[in-house]
């Protein structure tokens, strides 16, 4: 059974439930009003029977339901199902395809300060349920409803993961985290100035420059200082720097390494982002085109290396960390059905691709696998790429027919059926080309759109699996095994150390699971690395 749930202007929620009739149409029954301090405790009484709660921004609601002590099993988000539907191929012809831009087309509703003296909740988005009958009827009238059934069930079960990461945060360790500054930038410096390392790099520079003044962090004044010295720079980037050999490039790469370092994680995140030894990111379910996460503050998808050994686990507690191994290579031979790589696939599957005897090497398997997903024509990836196609010809036409459909202008889906954007109308954030004028650029994303989103989804059923098969063991109570990370294609899970073991298996089982539900008997393995450990840098 599904029930709506509805902020109304004077501070109450509105909850109608919705059954089928007779013929199998969804009918709103009487609604019920609660005030909305009472709503967290109505949630709590409902979810026995079984219901799917329907609100407008996962976002919005489950902050409040979480600070209460509330765990919801299963959702509808209909702001995340809105973008999916709307775009995806598989609901052509409905009304809500294509649909001019509303409301339900907005970012992720933004965390609200529930410490505030008077916290006000915002009004849900207009006629939700409206929205959810226009969602249903199209899921329903489509004829790939199974696919996209589950992948509307695995974005909003994502939407509940991310929100319950935030909430229970990610154990950090403040002493470390500063200990692992002082060795990488020295003391910690007063407001305004650069650590000591920092300096000392800095000193090398200027006098190898012979610039006294120099103010590295000025793109337009190191670049000139580079010019007189007599290096031909055209920007100030790592890549052309390393280029050349003058004295000054070292310790300026070391300088822009600690640089990144203290701007991105340095003492100023860590008082900001790191409270009562847990850092509580906003992570953004679908942020990008593809459907793979970002995060709209703290920066979690990109934590350095030089401070993970941060991330430590509670007392008498440890971290499992599970990666899934080579996923977006392994995606592609279930996408294609392609049997020669997936019998390379049977174990390590770069190892695999060398025995096959298309490369000579693994690193070159890997530069080549990257290459056919990622459009390489130039490089040791465009060098490889006709032996791979001759090793693997079904996964290498795949892409390829992905990668001229952008090219012509067409739209590409993955496997459950989220569509890629048209060209000319949604540009992505992540297309930093005129794809007016290079059909080719175009190309080169949907030929990786069909891999990396439909890679999102396998990930959002492990997620999602691995978190029923949690509640399902342990429940939800402060001392359960919880997920407190989630990177692309890695899990990081929060778990008394006396559980670690069987944690450890279902995370593992989650990955077999999701592989079934997304490509039923190919024969595809999705193998994860697991490992138990006390602080996350002992993973790596």
């Amino acid at each position: 059974m599904f029930t709506l749930v509805e902020r109304l202007p004077d501070e109450t929620v509105r909850l109608t439930p919705l059954a089928r009739d007779d013929g199998g149409i969804l009918v709103p029954g009487d609604p019920t009003t609660v005030a909305s301090r009472a709503f967290a405790d109505t949630v709590r009484q409902r979810e026995s029977e079984a219901t799917r709660w329907v609100w407008d921004d996962t976002a919005r609601w489950y902050p409040q339901l979480l600070d209460e002590g509330v765990l919801v099993e299963r959702c509808v988000d209909l702001r995340l199902c809105h973008a999916i539907l709307r775009a995806s191929s598989s609901t052509v012809g409905s009304r809500i395809h294509e649909a001019p831009r509303g409301p339900y087309d907005g970012p992720q509703a933004a965390p609200v300060d529930r410490t505030a003296l008077f916290v006000v909740e915002p009004e849900s988005l207009p006629d939700p349920l409206a929205e959810f009958l226009l969602q249903r009827e199209a899921v329903e009238a489509s004829p790939h409803r199974g696919a996209l059934e589950l992948l509307l069930t695995a974005e909003s079960t994502g939407a509940l993961i991310a929100a319950e990461m935030r909430h229970r945060g990610i154990p950090w360790s403040v002493t470390r985290h500063d200990e692992l500054l002082v060795e990488a930038l020295g003391p910690r410096p007063a407001t305004g100035e650069r650590p000591t390392l920092m300096n000392g790099a800095l000193s090398e520079v200027r006098a190898a420059l012979n610039a006294p003044e120099l103010n590295p962090d000025s793109p337009t004044e190191l670049m000139r200082a580079l010019q007189r010295a007599g290096l031909p720079v055209a920007s100030t980037r790592q890549w052309e720097l390393k280029r050349y050999e003058h004295p000054a490039i070292e310790p300026l790469l070391r300088y822009k390494k600690m640089a990144r370092l203290l701007a991105a994680n340095g003492w100023g995140w860590l008082d900001t982002w790191v409270v009562g030894g847990r850092f509580r990111p906003d992570y953004v379910p679908a942020a990008a085109a593809t459907g793979r996460w970002g995060t709209s503050g703290g920066g979690a998808l990109q934590l350095p290396k030089a401070i993970r050994g941060a991330v430590v686990a509670d007392p008498d507690w440890t971290l499992v960390v599970a990666d899934a191994s080579q996923l977006e290579p392994r995606i592609l031979t279930a996408l294609a059905r392609d049997p020669a790589m997936a019998r390379a696939g049977a174990g390590d599957l770069y190892e695999g691709i060398v025995a096959s005897g298309a490369v000579a090497t693994r690193a070159e398997a890997k530069v080549a696998m990257l290459g056919a997903m990622y459009g390489a024509t130039s490089g040791d990836g465009g060098r490889l790429m006709p032996r791979l196609t001759r090793a693997f010809p079904r996964a290498i036409a795949f892409v390829e027919e992905a990668a001229r459909t952008g090219e012509r202008g067409g739209v590409v889906s993955t496997l459950l059926g989220r569509s890629s954007p048209r060209p000319g109308t949604d540009v992505p954030p992540e297309m930093a080309v005129s794809v007016g004028a290079d059909g080719r650029a175009w190309g080169r994303f949907t030929r990786n759109f069909v891999v990396q989103g439909t890679a999102a989804e396998w990930a959002l059923c492990w997620m999602g699996a691995l978190r029923r098969a949690l509640l399902a063991r342990y429940g939800s109570g402060l001392s359960a095994p919880h997920l407190v990370f989630f990177l692309h294609d890695e899990v990081v899970v929060h778990t008394p150390a006396a559980h670690a073991a069987e944690v450890a298996a279902l995370v593992s089982d989650a990955a077999t699971e999701a592989g079934r539900l997304l490509f039923g008997d190919a024969p595809v393995r999705f193998p994860v690395t697991v490992a138990t450990v006390t602080s996350y840098s002992e993973a790596k």
